[in-house]
């Protein structure tokens, strides 16, 4: 019968974070739960239908104490299924559900404090919000132009002119806390995205036979609602690879001390503006030198330059577009979306994945992204007069060197700075614009970092930073390579956001 199921009372359940307040799970309830479906997966003939129906009774109990007595008619109906065919599917489904604290379309309130929590929120639809983002957006343009007026101003030192600024502060602070207010209407909690994992990683472990558990760590952080919608096909690939690649069976496992059923952690959380997931497993890790032999199969790269890659630039193969160490192509692995649709997918929206692996350990994927993908910091820079936008979050430094210590590889370029070689892209050159050829004693760099690999970009100068609203480029624009989006800066001008990653590819 598996463990043994934690010791509680009805009182004991109600007291946990007191439900009446809304309808997340305490987590003994949820530990409970999380019982039932482990138990329903137990394998044998003698007891299994006791094994079901206890399982059953247990997880509607819990849920019709909670007050969800919507779920524990679910739960119970889905017994009812279970018993009369001999499958257990639909009632793992319905606890599955019950653990995912979506409500129910026909629940009600179940106490007074729910009715009242009720009462407080106010649906509006997405579309009404993407518009107030959107006036808030053409605010802020209308704020830097005030800004940009301000500092003419400044020119004439005159009485008007240190009013202006004083007012510009005061404008400066106020749209600042609209736009984080508006920003906040948009977000949505990752559980979301995480809900139907779980079923989906069992389906995994018994197609594979290979036992596993998923431990979800904050579901509850929040995130903006674009995010969170494309977040779940990513983490998806991420599951499969894990259990396809990653994840040994249980025989080996055995031969190397681990224990029979691996976990696979589903870490989220907040880091300053940044949202990070990470799908971590315990399982053999990533074959570095089965990703160099792969590389010189296939002639992606010259055999000097795998010889002189580090196991982390080896590691960072595997987001190569096609590139695949499977030996064996199954039903997970066959399905034509490699590791490289997933940093598209996140890359789109201003993120980054990066992948750390211990052999032997198993393996980290880590998404960094933005908590808004309307909101942005840039920094300006200019090549050729013109000026251009930098994600600010890509940026580590900027300095100023003697142009040659940049020296010619090939058809590029590079420069080592404090014992590390990076590639140097002069941005001139990679925007195709009219360069006037004349040789400059110094150079100016933006030292980068994409996607856990560094870089420097040439420029000619170095701007102001600035939070910006950005927008994504359409009409004739749409899809342009190296741009991300757009802005208008306080002048009236139109300021070119960079996609910095797709500049170094």
């Amino acid at each position: 019968m598996g463990d043994a199921l934690p010791r509680c009372d009805i009182q004991e359940l109600v007291d946990d974070d007191r439900l009446g307040a809304g309808r997340s799970l305490p987590p003994l309830a949820r530990e409970i739960l999380e019982r039932q479906i482990a138990l329903l997966g137990e394998t044998g003939v003698h007891g299994a239908k006791g094994r079901v129906a206890s399982a059953g009774l247990v997880a509607a109990n819990v849920l019709r104490h909670l007050g969800r007595s919507a779920d524990a008619e679910q739960i119970a109906r889905a017994l009812a299924t279970t018993l009369a065919g001999n499958d257990a599917r639909s009632l793992r489904e319905a606890i599955d559900l019950a653990l995912s604290e979506a409500p129910p379309p026909d629940a009600a309130p179940s106490s007074p404090a729910d009715a009242q929590t009720t009462a407080r929120t106010l649906r509006v639809e997405a579309a009404r919000i993407d518009a107030l983002v959107s006036l808030t957006g053409e605010l802020t343009v209308a704020k830097n132009a005030i800004g940009h007026a301000a500092k003419l101003a400044q020119e004439s030192d005159s009485a008007l002119a240190v009013l202006l600024k004083d007012r510009f502060a005061t404008l400066d602070h106020l749209v600042g806390e609209l736009q984080r207010s508006v920003l906040g209407m948009r977000v949505l909690p990752l559980r979301q995205a995480f809900a139907r994992l779980p079923r989906l990683l069992r389906e995994m472990s018994s197609d594979l036979k290979k036992p596993a558990r998923l431990v979800v760590e904050g579901a509850e952080t929040e995130a903006d609602k674009a995010i969170v919608e494309m977040l779940f096909e990513p983490l998806l690939h991420v599951l499969r690879n894990a259990m396809d690649h990653g994840v040994e069976t249980v025989s080996t496992r055995a031969a190397q001390g681990k224990p029979p059923v691996a976990t696979i952690r589903l870490r989220a959380g907040r880091q300053g503006e940044h949202v990070v997931v990470e799908v971590s497993d315990d399982g053999a890790g990533i074959d570095v030198a089965r990703i160099r032999q792969v590389a010189l199969e296939r002639d992606i790269i010259p055999e000097d330059l795998v010889a002189a890659m580090s196991d982390q630039e080896a590691t960072n193969m595997i987001f190569e577009p096609g590139f695949s160490t499977a030996r064996v192509v199954t039903g997970l692995s066959g399905r034509g979306v490699g590791m490289d649709a997933v940093r598209t997918s996140v890359s789109r929206l201003g993120g980054q994945v990066s992948v750390e692996s211990r052999a032997g350990h198993g393996t980290t994927v880590r998404f960094t992204l933005p908590f808004s993908v309307m909101m942005t910091r840039v920094m300006v820079v200019r090549a050729e007069e013109q000026s251009f936008g930098i994600p600010l979050d890509a940026v580590v430094e900027t300095l100023r060197i003697d142009a040659d210590r940049i020296a010619p590889i090939g058809a590029a370029h590079a420069v080592v700075l404090r014992n590390r070689t990076l590639p140097v892209v002069a941005l001139a050159g990679a925007l195709g614009l009219t360069q006037d050829g004349r040789p400059t004693a110094e150079a100016t760099l933006v030292v980068t970092k994409i996607n856990g690999l560094y870089g420097a970009l040439r420029v000619d100068r170095i701007g102001e930073r600035m939070e910006v609203m950005l927008k994504p480029l359409d009409g004739l624009l749409a899809g342009m390579r190296g741009v991300a989006g757009s802005t208008l800066l306080g002048d009236g001008s139109v300021l070119l956001v960079l996609d910095l990653g797709e500049l170094f590819q």
